[in-house]
C-alpha cells in the first residue's frame, strides 16, 4: 500500500515521502496514529495544504529532543547493583531500569530511543546510545557499582 508520510519515522522515511508499507501496518498503526495518508489524488492536494502546519510540530519535536540531550549530558547515571567476586552482576541492566532513572530526573525517553548494543552485565562504565529524534544521537555514559 502506498502511503505519504506526515511524521519522520525511525527506519521508514522522512515527512512527506511516498512510501510502499505492508497493508496491516498503514491500518493499524499509521492510519490510527496520524502518521501517514492513503496515497491518492485528494490526500496528495489536502496533504500540501497542511504541510506548514506539520513542518511546524516537527519543529517541535526536533527541539523537544534537543533539549532532552541537553538534560541527558547534565546527569550521571549509577546503579548501585549486587556483583559477584569477579564483577558479574546477578541479572543485567535493562531499557526499563535506564529509562525510570531518567524519568526520575524529569528525562522521558521512549524504548524505542534507547539503543543497547551489547547487556549490560558487568560492574564499570558502559556506553549507551540515545536517539530521541531521527538524526540526533548522543552516546552516554552508565556506571554500574558493586553494592
Amino acid at each position: 500500500m502506498k502511503v505519504i508520510l506526515t511524521t519522520n519515522i525511525k527506519k521508514l522515511g522522512k515527512m512527506g515521502d511516498k512510501v510502499t508499507v505492508k497493508a496491516g501496518y498503514a491500518r493499524n498503526y499509521l492510519f490510527p496514529n496520524q502518521m501517514a495518508l492513503r496515497e491518492s489524488k485528494k490526500n496528495i492536494e489536502y496533504y500540501e495544504k497542511i504541510k506548514d502546519e506539520i513542518k511546524k510540530n516537527e519543529d517541535l519535536k526536533l527541539n523537544d529532543a534537543k533539549i532532552i540531550i541537553e538534560k541527558i549530558r547534565k546527569i550521571k547515571i549509577t546503579f548501585n547493583k549486587e556483583a559477584d567476586e569477579k564483577d558479574q552482576l546477578y541479572g543485567s541492566i535493562s531499557k526499563k531500569e535506564i529509562i525510570d532513572y531518567l524519568l526520575s530526573n524529569d528525562i522521558k525517553v521512549k524504548s524505542d530511543d534507547l539503543i543497547i548494543r551489547s547487556q549490560i552485565k558487568s560492574i564499570g562504565e558502559h556506553k549507551v546510545e540515545v536517539s530521541p529524534y531521527e538524526g540526533i544521537n548522543e552516546e552516554i555514559s552508565i556506571f554500574i557499582n558493586k553494592n
